[in-house]
């Protein structure tokens, strides 16, 4: 055999790397076919044709007869709805009813068919109340009713037993107090019942898991239970616009996760509890048009996280604890219309207005100033609140006196006049 070359030799070995290390390289398809799945965790998305065939048909029906569009997958509309994912029909989680037409319908046989629903809102949908089925109240977790519904009892809503969030707004509710509803919400963690008409009186026993009490613009009347500052996972507190008297509970200081607390336009009396102080993370403190007296105490000044303070229409006395540079932290401070209360001069700049005058030497409020004349020394420090007042009292002062001046100038020049005349015309006749 004849020597090759060189230079073949060198092509052709270079030629079996290259081609050995492609082969190793490339995955051969088999294996391609078989990785892909496991490579890509994320499952393929069905189409809205096939997703929408996949609700349940009973309650595609019965979304159709409380007039509810179903041209579209509901599933596929997360701001209204949600879905499970079972197999071979998918059921409905959550619905959100907003603005409903005049033409929806409430009725049991739909509801029925809707019982997998855990979140039921309503917003804007005065329809007939109806009775839900059994399975459907004990199945739903957070039920809303804001200007829905034209009333409900409290029975009715004593029926939802599992939910963990109730909101009933601007609906009249017919109970005899909150003690009916909750009765059996041992789950409760968030009660809102506002602007509801709600007669009675507080609950004396809650739950301990609850976190959130807004009983607003109701007609609950007595006093506020001790025992609802055993709720030590409480962070909102709402009772504002009702009727409750009597004072506040000192044992309020023992709620350490309070964040907000609302009690105005009442009937409360005696002083704001000093053990108040006590609780660390309070940013809204709102109790005006109340009855409650006595001075408002410093502690109020140290609360670093307050940001909302609002004592005005009281009967608080005293000097004001608070200074300009408090005031200057908080987004909202009302005081006004505390007639016995007045502020240091020298701890405030002089064009803040507060509705409360400023005190004097003996730290008693401050009258406002009688009319001086016109000649007063006006280098005394005034408050602004009575500005207008001082003004009007120099308009007067100044002008009252001139009109007297100028009546008796007019009537002596007269006199002197007729005498004068006399007697030339005595001399003229001689």
């Amino acid at each position: 055999m004849g020597t090759m070359p060189r230079p073949f030799i060198l092509f052709t070995l270079f030629s079996l790397l290259f081609s050995t290390a492609t082969s190793a390289t490339a995955p051969s398809p088999t294996a391609a076919a078989v990785a892909a799945p496991t490579a890509s965790p994320t499952p393929v998305s069905r189409s809205p044709a096939t997703s929408h065939s996949t609700l349940d048909p009973k309650q595609i029906r019965a979304l159709q007869s409380l007039n509810i569009p179903t041209s579209k997958d509901p599933c596929s509309n997360p701001t209204t709805s949600s879905c499970d994912d079972e197999s071979p029909f998918r059921h409905l989680l959550s619905l959100r009813l907003v603005n409903c037409s005049d033409d929806v319908e409430m009725s049991a046989t739909a509801l029925k068919s809707l019982s997998s629903l855990t979140n039921l809102e309503l917003i804007n949908c005065p329809v007939a109340p109806v009775r839900f089925p059994s399975e459907l109240a004990l199945n739903l977790r957070t039920f809303t009713c804001i200007n829905s519904f034209r009333h409900l009892t409290g029975v009715w809503l004593s029926r939802l037993q599992n939910v963990t969030d109730l909101t009933v707004s601007d609906v009249t509710v017919n109970a005899s107090g909150p003690s009916i509803i909750l009765g059996n919400m041992k789950k409760i963690q968030s009660l809102t019942i506002s602007q509801a008409n709600l007669a009675g009186f507080l609950p004396k026993h809650w739950h301990l898991n609850i976190t959130h009490i807004d009983l607003s613009g109701n007609k609950l009347r007595g006093k506020i239970p001790s025992s609802l500052t055993t709720l030590e996972n409480l962070q909102i507190i709402n009772l504002s616009s009702n009727q409750l008297q009597g004072e506040i509970p000192d044992s309020i200081g023992d709620l350490m996760s309070l964040q907000n607390i609302s009690l105005s336009s009442n009937s409360l009396t005696g002083p704001v509890p000093e053990l108040m102080a006590a609780i660390p993370t309070l940013v809204h403190l709102d109790l005006g048009s109340n009855q409650l007296n006595g001075t408002i105490p410093k502690f109020i000044a140290d609360m670093k996280a307050l940001k909302y303070l609002n004592l005005e229409q009281n009967n608080f006395n005293g000097i004001m604890p608070f200074n300009a540079s408090f005031i200057k932290r908080l987004e909202v401070f009302k005081i006004g219309g505390n007639s016995n209360l007045c502020y240091n001069q020298t701890t405030m700049p002089g064009k803040v207005k507060l509705g409360i005058a400023p005190c004097n030497k003996r730290g008693l409020p401050m009258s406002p100033p009688p009319a001086k004349d016109s000649s007063a020394d006006d280098s005394s420090p005034k408050d602004d609140d009575y500005n207008d007042s001082d003004s009007d009292s120099k308009v007067e002062n100044h002008h009252g006196p001139s009109k007297v001046v100028l009546g008796v100038a007019i009537g002596i020049s007269s006199i002197v006049f007729l005498i004068v005349f006399m007697i030339l015309l005595s001399k003229w006749c001689g």
